[in-house]
């Protein structure tokens, strides 16, 4: 009689992120906990940390010495999934804080590992805004002291040609007040230069030669000259010598000030008078949606006139700006707690459900149960206004409502269904959410689970230990998927992870759910640089 070879036979799949087949450690809650492998703990830490900043359970020192121990280990080991990694950490992922840090110990590793070759790449990859040069050299210097190794120089140096732009000056680098300066930060890589550039890197164009050569001189020439060749930064002259009681006259025509180069951040200090509604209406127009959603509660205390909010809204519900700003859900939903006009409310749902364009539909029947225990209440981030909870309840609460067919519960110490009916609002369902107390997550899965097609847990994965502290995975068959999604990073999972249909994805963002899809399609998953075929080169 066969046993194996069966018509039925489908082939198992596996997903990146692998842990160790059986216990090895313990949760902070005390339950058997799964050790991950070291690229899989990297890389659940990297997505959901934000670097100095403390977890419920982690210290921010310990949580960032972690990740420092981490990126060193695999930098040394695998260099060419550490380029992908941290170049997608940083773009895809829109982590800012974690791939500068990332790729500067990466590079100290592998220099003290004696391994040469694209640790210049390294440092440039993960540096795409232009304050971010500073940043790193700030986090050198400040760490390792002021012997900077050619491979950093070389990278920042790199970065500050792709990035240096009269624009990014005067937003960025202009003022002195910074520890390090857009001059320091010439001074130091002396970017363009023949010697510096043996990789093909020279300035631009003639223009960016002058604008650096100006950024050098200008902290110890206050009135250098602007070379003819800086437009923008000639305008913003003309601009900044104009007498105080003439420069609202320039607010009627808003071309000048984008023109010039004046930001938001830089109006009220240009103009010395408060922000009214002429002054915001003639800026709004050159705003990034993340700059607009930051201020719609200074928009509506201004008395912004409603025509112009439309033109703010018609952004927010542009499902091609969100995606290109690739701002997190939980962003849509902390400004939409604290816009105080209802003119807000439908543009900022717009944007919270485009801003979930990755959660897919899925077929059949799903059990989605997103933890809501006091761990998940710790803060996101400290300028974030929400919460792990907040951001579990967006990602549960948007896959049950996309899904043919789920059941939605949040748990802690006990459990409950969320009601979910078809065609409303997802702000709806997310205030039916409530704080649960503990982490009863076995419990949770072994009550709710009725023949499900799937599993999805929502979850930063410290479950409690004792008598209810066994594998949260194990409630259900093996023959079934369960999907983790963890929010926090944490060293031990609750469950094993990576084969035999039980599968762990993490972040602060909806790219991890397409990952269902590949599985179910009977693909193994792949980190996702890796989907269109390979890791960054680093060559």
């Amino acid at each position: 009689m066969a046993k194996f070879n069966r018509g039925a036979t489908r082939p198992a799949v596996s997903s990146p992120v692998k842990t160790a087949a059986a216990p090895t450690g313990r949760t902070h809650e005390g339950a058997p906990g799964y050790a991950r492998e070291a690229k899989s703990e990297l890389f659940l830490l990297s997505v959901a940390n934000m670097v100095g900043e403390n977890s419920f359970y982690e210290a921010a020192g310990d949580r960032d010495d972690r990740y420092r121990t981490l990126i060193r280990q695999v930098a040394v080991e695998d260099v060419e999934w550490t380029a992908g990694f941290l170049s997608w950490l940083r773009g895809e992922a829109n982590m800012r804080s974690a791939p500068v840090v990332g790729a500067l110990e990466a590079v100290r590793a592998r220099l003290a590992a004696g391994e040469q070759g694209g640790n210049r790449q390294l440092v440039s990859s993960v540096l795409r805004r232009a304050d971010e040069p500073g940043e790193a050299l700030a986090y050198w210097i400040g760490t390792y002291g002021r012997a900077i190794p050619k491979p950093v120089k070389r990278g920042i140096g790199d970065a500050i040609l792709r990035l240096g732009t009269e624009f990014n000056y005067i937003k960025w680098g202009a003022s002195e007040a910074r520890g390090f300066s857009f001059a320091d930060i010439l001074n130091l890589t002396h970017p363009g230069d023949r010697k510096g550039s043996s990789q093909g890197n020279r300035f631009r164009g003639p223009w960016q030669h002058d604008l650096f050569g100006y950024a050098v001189k200008r902290p110890h020439q206050a009135d250098a000259p602007i070379p003819a060749s800086l437009e923008t930064l000639t305008r913003r002259g003309a601009l900044l010598t104009m007498p105080v009681d003439e420069r609202r006259r320039v607010l009627e025509d808003p071309e000048l000030l984008r023109r010039a180069g004046i930001t938001w951040e830089a109006l009220a200090g240009w103009l010395q008078g408060p922000m009214d509604a002429q002054a915001w209406e003639s800026i709004i127009p050159s705003m990034g949606i993340f700059a607009l959603v930051r201020n719609l509660r200074n928009f509506d205390q201004a008395g912004v006139r409603d025509e112009v909010a439309e033109q703010v809204a018609a952004k927010l519900a542009d499902p091609e700006v969100i995606a290109r700003s690739r701002m997190f859900p939980f962003r849509f939903l902390a400004a939409h707690n604290a816009a105080p006009s209802v003119r807000w409310t439908w543009p900022l749902e717009q944007a919270l459900n485009h801003s979930l364009a990755n959660v897919p539909r899925l077929t059949g029947r799903t059990l989605v149960l997103v933890d809501r225990s006091g761990s998940m209440f710790g803060g996101v981030s400290k300028n974030s206004g929400l919460n792990r909870a907040d951001s579990a309840a967006i990602f549960g609460a948007a896959l049950a409502m996309r899904a043919a067919s789920a059941d939605l519960v949040e748990f802690g110490t006990g459990h409950r269904a969320v009601e979910v009916r078809r065609g409303e609002s997802l702000l709806r369902v997310l205030g039916r959410f409530t704080s649960m107390g503990g982490t009863n997550t076995a419990e949770a899965v072994r009550a709710n689970y009725r023949g499900h097609d799937r599993v999805v847990i929502v979850t930063d994965e410290q479950a409690w230990g004792g008598y209810r502290g066994a594998d949260p995975t194990a409630q259900v068959p093996a023959s079934v998927p369960v999907y983790t999604w963890n929010l926090a990073g944490y060293r031990y999972g609750h469950g094993p992870s990576g084969e035999r249909q039980r599968h762990t994805f993490g972040g602060l963002s909806d790219a991890a759910f397409g990952l269902i899809d590949l599985i179910e399609m009977r693909k193994s998953a792949c980190w996702p640089w890796e989907r269109n075929g390979g890791t960054t080169s680093i060559n």
